[in-house]
């Protein structure tokens, strides 16, 4: 339990500010970020769109946190992490949300969803699959949770690799449901359930 928000080369920092007051800015004004998370029309952001999507992620959210690259020698483990001057970078958020788990009258049905922001920059390394890994730990084994969504839009075939690649079982599309840079695409949904997920940590 001592490095329940450490995994391999990332930490999960809540989300205070002023501490992450200029990553909030530079995902806000990450295009390609934004319209592969979030199908309201794309415009550029405020100090209000920013507020929002804090308050969303640490009040509202079942977890919410800001992935940050650890520091090397805190990641390594040959230092505590709290003494080192080395400062953890951020490179994205994710969530437990927008789920029963996090309505109280329904909080008896243990299901959410992740959601999860990666800034361009910092794609094709790895660690929005090592986020979600470690999300799905902690939802399951710490929350107590029996189901975990997640989807993306069918323009972003990396997403959807990725999540069939993890685990997670397709449960379904909402077809032509959005209008995307002059077409209409799918959202696209998928899932994983407690004992798929038991099934494999036994394999891992």
């Amino acid at each position: 339990m001592n490095n329940l928000f450490r995994s391999a080369r990332l930490v999960y920092r809540a989300y205070e500010s002023p501490e992450y007051d200029d990553f909030s800015w530079e995902l806000a004004q990450d295009i390609e970020a934004t319209v592969n998370s979030n199908p309201k029309l794309p415009k550029p952001p405020d100090k209000k769109d920013v507020e929002e999507a804090r308050k969303g992620y640490s009040e509202k959210a079942l977890l919410g946190v800001i992935i940050c690259i650890a520091p090397a020698a805190a990641s390594s483990g040959s230092v505590d992490e709290s003494t080192s001057t080395e400062k953890p970078i951020p490179v994205g958020r994710i969530a437990l949300n927008a789920g029963f788990a996090t309505q109280t009258a329904f909080a008896r049905h243990r299901s959410s969803m992740i959601s999860l922001e990666i800034l361009s920059k910092h794609r094709n390394k790895g660690y929005g699959s090592e986020a979600i890994r470690w999300i799905l730990d902690y939802g399951f084994r710490i929350a107590g949770l029996h189901r975990i969504a997640i989807g993306c839009f069918s323009w972003n075939e990396g997403a959807r690799k990725l999540y069939e690649k993890l685990g997670f079982v397709l449960e379904g599309r909402y077809r032509e449901a959005l209008w995307h840079d002059g077409g209409w695409h799918d959202i696209i949904e998928f899932a994983m359930l407690e004992d798929e997920w038991k099934a494999l940590k036994v394999r891992d």
